[in-house]
C-alpha cells in the first residue's frame, strides 16, 4: 500500500491517491472528515484555520460505501483559493499581472522554512515557489490517507490515538485512562488535547503568553495503538524494521525533530533490568510482557503489547516577532516575512502524528497478509491471532 500526495498550500486544491486498500472496506466521507475536523482545532490556531473547512471528497475506488481495490483518490477543495487565483495560476502571466507578479516575488528566505535550501536546490528565485508545497498544509491530505488507514485497522480490531503530553516545557504529570476509547474521547475534550487538567490549563496560558510576545512554543505528543498482531515487521533486514517506519513517519511531519518509543531516551539513564520487559505466559492471553518499557517493539517487530510511540515538535518558526534574514537578491539583511500564525499547532499536530503511525502499521499489516480483500484479510489476521496466542 503507498500513498501519493499533491497540491499547494493556496492552489486550488490538495489530493491524496491511495493504492492497495484490499477491496470490500467500508470507507465513507464522513470517517475521514471527522480527523480532518479534528486537524483543525486546538488552541493557539491561527487564522487559516477560520478560512478553510476541510472536507474531503472521494473521486475514485469507492463504489456504495465499499471501495473497489482500484486506486481511491481523495481531494480537499481550498476555499481560499478565490484570492489566489492569479498568484498561484497554473496559465502564464503577460501585461500588468505579469508586472504585478514580479512585485510580489519573496525573495527574503524564512529562517526554520524549508525557503532558502529549495530555492538552491531547484533553481526558484522566487521563494513562493517553495513555500507553497513546503507549508504544514500538506498534512491535511497526509491526515485523510491515515484516516483510511484508520478505518482498515479498526475492522482488523486495531485502535489507535493520541494525546499531548508536554507544551512550552510544561508536562502532563497525571495521565491515567482506560481504554483507548476513553483516551480519545477525553483528549478531544481538552482544547490542548491533554489529559492533565492542571497541566492543560497552565499550557494554554503558555501558548497565550507566547501569541502575545509574538513568539510561538512546541512540545510533545504521544501516539498509542494497541491490537497489533505479534510479529509484524521484521528483523532480517534494516528497511523492513516496523519501528524503524514508524520513526521516520514521525520525524517526516513538518516541524518534528525528535522521536521516542516506549521509555525512549529515558533507557540511556537505566540498567538494562530497568529497561527490558519480562515475559510471562498464561492459558488465556499466551505470552506476554509484564510491563511495555519497550513499546511494543522488539527486533523491528511488534510483540503484542500497546504500541507507544512520542514526537518533538518544534516551535513553528513564522513568528509576529521575526528572525533576521538576508535578501537572495540584493543580499541585504531584513526580518523574515511572516506567512502563517499559529502560536502553538501541537494539539493538531497529535492528530497528524496519529494519522501517520496509522498508515505506517496498517501498511505493515498488509505486506504481511494478503490484502486484495477485506473478509480475506481479517480472517488471516484473526488466524494469525489464534497462532500466536497457541504457539
Amino acid at each position: 500500500m503507498r500513498y501519493l500526495t499533491a497540491g499547494e498550500s493556496h492552489g486550488p486544491q490538495l489530493t491524496a491517491i491511495i493504492e492497495g486498500l484490499p477491496a470490500g472496506m467500508e470507507l465513507l466521507s464522513e470517517d475521514i472528515n471527522t480527523d480532518l475536523l479534528r486537524r483543525q482545532k486546538g488552541h493557539g490556531r491561527g487564522r487559516r484555520m477560520q478560512i478553510e473547512k476541510d472536507l474531503v471528497a472521494i473521486k475514485s475506488g469507492v463504489r456504495h460505501g465499499k471501495t473497489l481495490g482500484s486506486p481511491v483518490t481523495l481531494v480537499v477543495e481550498n476555499d481560499d483559493w478565490k484570492h489566489w487565483t492569479k498568484i498561484m495560476g497554473i496559465e502564464p502571466l503577460d501585461g500588468e499581472d505579469a508586472a504585478e507578479e514580479v512585485k510580489r516575488q519573496i525573495t527574503r528566505p524564512r529562517p526554520g522554512h524549508a525557503d532558502l535550501n529549495g530555492g538552491i536546490k531547484y533553481g526558484h528565485r522566487d521563494m513562493r515557489n517553495v513555500l507553497e508545497r513546503s507549508s504544514a498544509r500538506e498534512t491535511t491530505v497526509r491526515v485523510a490517507a491515515g484516516a483510511a488507514a484508520k478505518k482498515l485497522l479498526k475492522l482488523l480490531g486495531i485502535e489507535i490515538a493520541s494525546h499531548v503530553i508536554e507544551i512550552g516545557g510544561i508536562r502532563a504529570e497525571n495521565v491515567t485512562f482506560g481504554s483507548i476509547q476513553e483516551l480519545q474521547e477525553r483528549s478531544e475534550e481538552s482544547s490542548v488535547r491533554c489529559l492533565d487538567e492542571e497541566a492543560a490549563k497552565k499550557m494554554i496560558e503558555a501558548i497565550d503568553s507566547a501569541k502575545k510576545n509574538g513568539d510561538s512554543i512546541g512540545g510533545v505528543v504521544e501516539v498509542i495503538a494497541e491490537g497489533m498482531p505479534v510479529g509484524v515487521g521484521s528483523y532480517v533486514h534494516y528497511d523492513r524494521k516496523l519501528d524503524a517506519k514508524v520513526a521516520a513517519a514521525i520525524v517526516s511531519i513538518n516541524a518534528f525533530k525528535g522521536v521516542e518509543i516506549g521509555i525512549g531516551f529515558e533507557a540511556a539513564r537505566k540498567f538494562g533490568s530497568e529497561v527490558h520487559d519480562e515475559i510471562a505466559w498464561n492459558k488465556e492471553e499466551g505470552f506476554y510482557r509484564k510491563t511495555n518499557r519497550l513499546g511494543g517493539f522488539e527486533g523491528g517487530m511488534t510483540n503484542g503489547m500497546p504500541i507507544v510511540v512520542r514526537g518533538v515538535m518544534k516551535p513553528i518558526p513564522t513568528l509576529y516577532k521575526p528572525l533576521e534574514s538576508v535578501d537572495i537578491d540584493t543580499k541585504e539583511t531584513f526580518t523574515a516575512s511572516i506567512e502563517r500564525s499559529d502560536s502553538c499547532a501541537v494539539p493538531a499536530a497529535a492528530v497528524v502524528a496519529e494519522a501517520a503511525v496509522a498508515w505506517e502499521l496498517a501498511q505493515a499489516v498488509l505486506e504481511q497478509f494478503n490484502g486484495d480483500r477485506m473478509d480475506a484479510l481479517i480472517r488471516q489476521v484473526e488466524e494469525h491471532k489464534q497462532y500466536a496466542k497457541g504457539f
